[in-house]
């Protein structure tokens, strides 16, 4: 079934506090140890929650900062579960997280746990992480998940510093037998910083060989910020439905996805900081639908550079949030792709070869992105 992302997102990201007690080389939000005093209270936090149910995602997850360091997260994910919203939670790695009760998460109504693993071994995952001892503390929160019965995602954010690593992640992950690897590409805010970013090619690179390994791994893979992916994957299938891959779907930052920050800001993602207007005063799905931010990042005719005459725009659209990083233009061309698109050579049905190859993929085969 066809998505209709004008009408509503597919995916609602609740930014539940900032608080944290990591300190992740390349974290968005810039977390620190103390919850926010303007955060949203817990009637205010029900009352958003309501208008997440108006929306009618596919997924509602539970982000931070920590959402542990929420008190009362608990009764949240209840309240979500009532409204009959599909809750994920993306903890941090803490002591605090690997002695928690995973099976009243799980009663609470939590249906997946996103964790983060962002270097391959004990030593490169806790530099990466900012506080040693993460390691343990994952891999004690992976064990518990797998007792409580609820399935893991497992976050990687790719840079210079662990791309060496890609093949021990492999292997690692045949180990973990996640549900989802979500490969996230950086995106130059908060604390991540350009010069850890990986260069265009070693993108595509990496694009090509997650794409191959998608055909054979017993878990299903994604990119986050990383939306060329699903050109490389059409590119390798030819056509056909790639086994196990997950592209084309379409979502981008306001396109099928929004983020509200733990005060309330209606964001098209955490990535991409501006805000379209505030839960305590408007109405989410009215955001969502209406405001010109959001509608002017799901148009493509809007895209300018090479992703403006790119005949994958439909269905990849470059990172919105990296160009807004990187050149201040939301509506820039995607500054990490090699892709160059083609003077558009017509195909006997008149449209252009990557278009229709994109279009047919997506008529046989829509699935979550």
């Amino acid at each position: 079934m066809k998505f209709d992302f004008d009408d509503r997102p597919f995916i609602v990201i609740w930014e539940v506090t900032r608080a944290c007690s990591l300190a992740c080389r390349h974290c968005r939000a810039e977390a620190n140890l103390s919850r926010h005093p303007l955060e949203l209270d817990t009637e205010e936090a029900f009352r958003f929650i309501e208008q997440v149910e108006r929306c009618r995602p596919t997924l509602f997850v539970m982000t931070g900062g920590d959402p542990i360091r929420r008190r009362n997260l608990e009764s949240l994910i209840r309240h979500a579960k009532d409204r009959g919203l599909r809750v994920s939670l993306s903890p941090s790695a803490t002591p605090e997280f690997a002695a928690a009760n995973l099976d009243e998460f799980k009663q609470a109504g939590v249906e997946r746990l996103s964790l983060s693993l962002d270097g391959a071994s004990r030593e490169s995952h806790d530099e990466f992480r900012g506080v040693p001892g993460t390691w343990n503390w994952t891999m004690e929160a992976i064990a518990n998940a797998a007792l409580a019965g609820i399935p893991v995602q497992i976050n990687t954010t790719f840079t210079r510093q662990n791309l060496c690593e890609f093949d021990q992640f492999v292997r690692l992950l045949d180990e973990i037998r996640p549900a989802l690897w979500s490969v996230f590409q950086l995106v130059p805010t908060g604390r991540g910083k350009s010069d850890d970013l990986l260069t265009a090619e070693q993108m595509e690179n990496l694009f090509e060989r997650l794409a191959r390994l998608s055909r054979t791994a017993r878990y299903d893979i994604k990119t986050t910020e990383g939306q060329h992916y699903r050109r490389v994957v059409l590119q390798q299938a030819q056509g056909a439905k790639p086994s196990g891959a997950r592209a084309p779907l379409g979502i981008n930052d306001g396109k099928g996805f929004v983020f509200v920050s733990h005060t309330g800001n209606i964001q098209p993602s955490g990535f991409l900081p501006l805000s379209a207007g505030n839960v305590r005063k408007d109405e989410l799905l009215d955001v969502y639908r209406h405001s010109p931010l959001f509608r002017e990042l799901r148009n493509p005719s809007l895209l300018k550079g090479k992703c403006g005459r790119c005949e994958f725009k439909t269905i990849c659209g470059g990172s919105r949030a990296r160009a807004y990083a990187m050149s201040g233009d939301y509506l820039a061309e995607e500054p990490l792709c090699v892709y160059q698109p083609p003077a558009r050579p017509k195909s006997a049905s008149g449209a252009t070869d990557g278009h229709a190859l994109a279009t047919n993929v997506q008529k046989r085969w829509c699935v979550p992105a």
